[in-house]
């Protein structure tokens, strides 16, 4: 059976918490869009740990955590996350990576600092990951797909400076790669328990939310099906995770916004150590 998971609100709801909880009785996990610009809060035997683009299951030496075609895949980032839970004495997680996910390169970071600059007091609250201009490529099609990383004749063809990248890129990636489309179509047959994990929340769906203060991939439990790579009648459940007051991370503009000491003592007493990002650190 397929559930998937999302947030009800602006995010910060406790997708993570949430997941992880339910992926006692999983087998699978899978983050199905989004990147390394929103952190999923988790507080385990382990310690506190905030994963960015890891699936919520790393905890758990039975779940086969997977990064789906849907995700903006930072391929250093998820790296140094692998390495950033295993230094703190957390099992090696089982880890899949969508051949056909494509990858936020190095330009697209710098791309998304230079617009935010640009656009000064009337920017959307971006958290400079690349996330705007990767969507943008893959869209305009002119992405890079990690299945090209194993293309040489592809690759030859990049320019040089490039290729030292991709072929990096391509070192770093090579053990985690698969064809998840397959393995989920084989798991799903065997009646395995799989959760989609999103990131973000509805209300931050460029369709649907506040645009245009918005993300840039869909946000919503629909979209689950395509960012896995799994038929959409295959979701069975859809659970929604709520957060008893709104908050959002970033800048612009909001349904509604305190300021001054009351603003700074609810930060202080919320979440799991204050009301702040867990990727930016910025006071939500």
């Amino acid at each position: 059976m397929v559930t998937a998971v999302v947030g009800a609100n602006w995010g910060d709801e406790g997708k993570g918490k949430i997941t992880d909880m339910l992926a006692d009785e999983a087998d699978i996990v899978i983050r199905f869009q989004g990147g390394a610009n929103a952190g999923h809060t988790i507080v385990n035997n382990y310690g506190k740990f905030a994963l960015h683009t890891l699936p919520s299951g790393v905890f758990h030496s039975h779940i086969t955590n997977i990064i789906g075609n849907g995700v903006a895949l930072d391929i250093p980032k998820v790296m140094s996350e692998i390495k950033s839970i295993t230094d703190r004495n957390v099992p090696a997680p089982k880890i899949m990576i969508s051949d056909r996910a494509q990858m936020v390169m190095p330009y697209h970071v710098l791309f998304d600092q230079y617009e935010e600059e640009r656009l000064g007091k009337n920017s959307f609250g971006s958290t400079k990951s690349g996330i705007a201009p990767f969507y943008s490529d893959k869209y305009a099609k002119i992405g890079f797909q990690v299945s090209e990383l194993f293309d040489e004749e592809l690759l030859q063809a990049k320019e040089e400076e490039l290729l030292a990248t991709l072929h990096e890129y391509r070192d770093m990636v090579a053990p985690y790669v698969g064809d998840v489309s397959l393995f989920l179509d084989k798991a799903i047959k065997e009646g395995k328990k799989i959760l989609l994990e999103g990131q973000l929340g509805t209300l931050k769906d460029p369709d649907h939310g506040i645009y245009p203060m918005v993300t840039s991939s869909s946000t919503l439990a629909a979209y689950g099906a395509i960012g896995a790579g799994i038929p959409p009648y295959e979701i069975k459940k859809i659970v929604t995770v709520s957060k008893a007051y709104s908050s959002a991370v970033g800048a612009g503009a909001f349904v509604s916004e305190i300021f001054g000491d009351e603003a700074d003592e609810l930060r202080r007493r919320g979440g799991d150590g204050g009301e702040f990002g867990a990727t930016t650190g910025r006071p939500r």
